[in-house]
């Protein structure tokens, strides 16, 4: 039998069985469109830890941490200098490889006050102007901090658009963006002036929820918008533009004079640091770059290693196994589901030859071959497989839609087309599979029992 006809005549009786096909096909359309979904949201997933990873300062970057001393060094512990400004001026000019050092001074349990309203920041630190370049910061209005600023340690800060949001009010909430530069707001009861602000951070998917907001009617953009910033901004990845929005950083000198140079004795010239974060010249000379800054910093904690590296490639390893065990985890569960209905596939159309043994009988007997039988019934299968494998990817756009609004998160659902290519092949792998033993079994019929079947 030519192929062609196989699959009209397979149609045909599917076509002839509306609600049972539709029946039978369910399954491998719930396993096809939960393979793409799952591969949706896999792959949104990944878009927003990769698009956070950048948003905290790129590949390029490296943490210089605090790590216990040796047990060798374990004698020279009270020794151990930690992280001071001594470093990062032997690490400017040690090592050339190393081409940003960022020292930071960071300060928990701060207050932010103005005229009745008050917020929490999510970093309270103290800078100098490399922590644009470190941090990938974009100064919307206003300036930095400059060398005087430093010197005389002035009471001066640059915020987050979050922070503007909660002191001065949100563009939502005034209907008009505020610029607070110029105004003065209350540190720990220490009063600060704002002499810049940053631009406003966000993931993809906010932005599309924010441009959406502007495309609805006036009175309902107010509140979409706010929704938006608020889900979004809290997520898996959505966290790092939420960090980067309530920012506060004030000078190296003022956080040292203003509020840390208490906590300690007077007179210190290297005060500890809360970070050194450094970024390399070249991704490909990373290791060197960071044996020269190893040996610059045991010259300058008199050989102690009381400190290690932290680089990002660590973090993209993170985010590359959790992708693979996301995908096979949904894999897995898809798989099951395009087996259940591919036993599905195989029992109606064990059904539906005992309904047809005296169609296929007569077909024997008028000359049809027994692989001629075996493509009918295999192609029946297949045929059903492909129409369930093609609804499963229209009703895949449905449930991806219906889980962002039951589920909604910072992280879009993106559907690719090779999850799409890939689960449509796996339907007809599983509409041949399941056709096998049927085609079989039809196949090997007796052509005069078969007549005598009842």
């Amino acid at each position: 039998m030519h192929l062609g006809n196989a699959i009209s005549i397979g149609l045909k009786e599917i076509l002839a069985h509306k609600f049972r096909s539709v029946l039978t096909m369910l399954g491998i359309i719930l396993g096809v469109s939960s393979l793409v979904a799952m591969s949706a949201l896999i792959k949104g997933m990944e878009n927003g830890m990769k698009e956070a990873l950048i948003a905290l300062g790129g590949l390029d970057k490296v943490l210089l941490r605090d790590q216990d001393v040796p047990p060798q060094q374990r004698h020279l512990a009270d020794e151990a200098a930690g992280r001071t400004i001594r470093d990062v001026y032997a690490l400017k000019h040690g090592a050339p490889l190393i081409r940003l050092v960022s020292p930071e001074m960071a300060l928990e349990r701060v207050l932010l006050t103005r005229r009745g309203k008050s917020t929490r920041p999510s970093e309270f630190v103290g800078v100098w102007p490399e922590v644009l370049d470190m941090n990938l910061h974009e100064l919307k209005h206003g300036r930095f901090f400059t060398d005087l600023d430093e010197e005389t340690a002035s009471s001066v800060c640059v915020i987050g658009t979050g922070i503007r949001d909660e002191l001065f009010g949100s563009p939502e909430e005034t209907g008009q963006e505020i610029v607070p530069v110029g105004e003065t707001i209350l540190i720990n009861g220490m009063a600060f002036r704002i002499v810049g602000m940053f631009a406003h951070y966000e993931g993809e998917n906010e932005r599309k929820l924010r441009e959406l907001a502007k495309r609805q009617a006036k009175e309902r953009s107010t509140d979409a918008v706010a929704r938006s910033r608020g889900s979004s901004n809290r997520g898996r990845s959505g966290w790092a533009f939420w960090r980067k929005n309530h920012t506060v950083y004030v000078p190296l000198n003022t956080m040292w004079v203003r509020f840390r140079s208490a906590s300690g004795a007077s007179g210190i010239p290297d005060p500890r640091l809360s970070d050194i974060d450094l970024k390399v010249a070249s991704l490909e000379l990373l290791e060197a770059a960071l044996q020269q800054a190893r040996n610059v910093l045991m010259i300058t904690h008199n050989g102690i290693e009381d400190f290690t590296f932290q680089t990002q490639e660590s973090s993209v390893e993170n985010i590359h196994t959790a992708i693979h065990n996301a995908r096979m985890s949904g894999g897995i569960i898809s798989a099951i589901s395009l087996l259940v209905g591919g036993i599905g596939i195989m029992n109606i159309m064990l059904a539906s030859i005992t309904e047809r043994v005296r169609e296929i009988g007569i077909r024997k007997a008028i000359g049809a071959t027994t692989g001629a039988i075996f493509i009918q019934i295999l192609a029946e299968s297949t045929v059903i497989a492909l129409m369930g494998g093609v609804a499963g990817l229209g009703a895949s756009y449905g449930m991806v839609h219906l889980l962002a609004v039951l589920s909604p998160s910072d992280n879009t659902p993106v559907i690719t087309v090779e999850a799409m290519v890939l689960a449509f092949l796996f339907s007809a792998a599983v509409g041949v599979l399941a056709g096998l033993v049927p085609a079989f079994k039809a196949a090997k019929l007796d052509p005069i029992q078969a007549l005598r079947y009842e």
